[in-house]
């Protein structure tokens, strides 16, 4: 049996033992401590037994020290913040590697006075600023800090893609989850719901606004995080990366006085972004522009936005009717869910008002017959609708690292491509971070109510039928969009049929 001294109310600190796999020795209850300048293993009192039957098996023995159960907590709580400050210096080593002229996390931590991020501040501060630098400089949309059964990761979404950013001891997890509540203005005891926030956040000089969702899961909270835009940082039209085309059709659509212009897409294709783009296009200030939203993602001081709050009624149709008594020149509806809102944005725009608005439909053909199904009179839709822009958001490939690509036989036939045609695979390079990929371009057809498609809607509203129409019109879809920048070599096969190549 091992004879041992017990050490109370000792200051203790942590060190961390080359050749030593610290996960097994913590999930063994063993520390190592340095007490008068000797190394010692530490055990604590309550898991005595655990602690010295692994002691038994180490190569190397330390002396065995027992401490409360207080102590040992103390030196644990230590021993994480020391894994954090590791992890922070990794991502700095990252930092560095990635772009040797950007300025290091270091001078970063160590100059910035926009956040808490002195050299005196806790770990898990420095280490969630520090993560909110990465994901912007990496220009991630979203922040995940995921928890598992035995460890917890972040990860970033870039390009729409969600890529592994670090791992994490599971109690870290909740350290940190802790603080990003703190800074969110959240109930940090509440565990068991979930709970939505907001926070802002100041990196060289620029404000960020940061969306917070946290959710309760069989192994603890996880957290979401989207980084925003501010009105000033929306792009102008020219900059969403549409064809020429697209962009003077849109144009053209947005000098009417009223009627709606609808954009449509799955979550994550850019929607909100290009009815921003399309606010800022038409703001000025004999307008009076209005938004309803749920959420409210880009703050504009020259804009009335309204946040949708079911919980006491202000649902999107609510809001609407009371908007209608506020003078609009302009309205923005964040999505179009039900017959209700459906009814009033058509009474909205045949009333003299420029409605936009979004639906959940996968092309421009799709939207009329989702009108229809919505309980909206086809003389309504073709009078009230002025376009209908279906988009996606297409990764461009890296120029520095792609690669020739062989294209199998029975994807030429399958997708309508030259068996000869020259196509490019993803690779990945420092540059583009091992992705491949560099950026995204946003892709659409534009569907415009001419007199034919008005005609057209007379006798059908079925998505087939419209399409044919739109083609031999002379419709670009997105499948067609899709086909010219594999052909050109601007994207590969595979993300194309990600995004919507059709077969035939």
């Amino acid at each position: 049996m091992l004879e041992l001294e017990p050490l109370h109310d000792l200051e203790l600190e942590v060190c961390e033992l080359e050749g030593f796999a610290s996960d097994l020795l913590t999930k063994n209850y063993l520390l190592f401590s340095r007490i008068e300048g000797e190394i010692s293993a530490i055990a604590c009192e309550r898991y005595l037994i655990e602690a010295s039957n692994f002691y038994t098996k180490l190569p190397e023995r330390y002396p065995l020290r027992l401490v409360d159960e207080d102590s040992y907590e103390r030196l644990y709580n230590r021993f994480l913040e020391l894994r954090t400050d590791r992890a922070m210096e990794s991502m700095q080593e990252e930092n560095q590697e990635q772009n040797e002229e950007d300025i290091s996390l270091t001078d970063f931590l160590r100059t910035s006075s926009d956040i808490l991020t002195s050299e005196e501040s806790a770990p898990i501060i420095k280490f969630v600023n520090a993560l909110f630098y990465q994901a912007i400089k990496k220009k991630a949309s979203d922040i995940h800090i995921e928890v598992q059964e035995k460890k917890g990761e972040v990860r970033f979404r870039i390009d729409g893609m969600l890529i592994k950013n670090a791992d994490l001891d599971k109690k870290v997890v909740a350290l940190i989850v802790s603080r990003i509540k703190v800074i969110s203005n959240l109930d940090i005891s509440e565990k068991r719901i979930p709970q939505d926030g907001r926070t802002q956040i100041k990196i060289a000089g620029e404000t960020l606004d940061v969306r917070v969702s946290i959710l309760p899961t069989f192994y603890g909270e996880r957290v979401v995080m989207r980084l925003l835009m501010q009105s000033s940082q929306i792009p102008q039209i020219t900059e969403l990366g549409f064809n020429e085309d697209v962009i003077g059709d849109i144009r053209k659509l947005l000098r009417a006085s009223h009627g709606i212009i609808l954009v449509t897409g799955p979550t994550g294709s850019g929607k909100t972004t290009s009815l921003h783009s399309f606010l800022r296009e038409v703001e000025s200030p004999d307008k009076n522009l209005i938004t309803v939203e749920d959420p409210v993602e880009y703050k504009s001081d020259s804009i009335a936005q309204i946040q949708v709050n079911e919980k006491v009624g202000l649902t999107f149709a609510a809001a609407l009717r009371s908007i209608l008594r506020q003078d609009p020149d302009v309205i923005m509806i964040g999505e179009i869910r039900d017959e209700e809102t459906a009814n009033i944005a058509v009474r909205a725009a045949l009333t003299g008002h420029l409605v936009f608005s979004t639906l959940h439909t996968n092309s421009a053909a799709a939207t009329i017959s989702r009108l229809a199904d919505m309980g909206i009179e086809p003389f309504l839709i073709s009078s009230s609708l002025l376009g209908i822009l279906a988009q996606r958001l297409l990764r461009v490939l890296c120029e520095e690292c792609k690669e020739e690509d062989i294209l199998a036989e029975e994807f030429s036939k399958d997708y309508d491509l030259p068996l000869d045609a020259k196509i490019y695979k993803a690779c990945g390079c420092r540059k583009c971070g091992y992705s491949g990929y560099a950026g995204r371009r946003s892709i659409g057809e534009l569907l415009v109510m001419s007199d034919s498609v008005k005609n057209l809607l007379k006798t059908t509203t079925d998505e087939h039928s419209i399409r044919e129409a739109l083609e031999k019109e002379g419709l670009k879809t997105i499948a067609t969009q899709l086909k010219y920048y594999l052909l050109k070599g601007e994207t590969s096969l595979d993300e194309a049929i990600r995004i919507g190549l059709s077969h035939g």
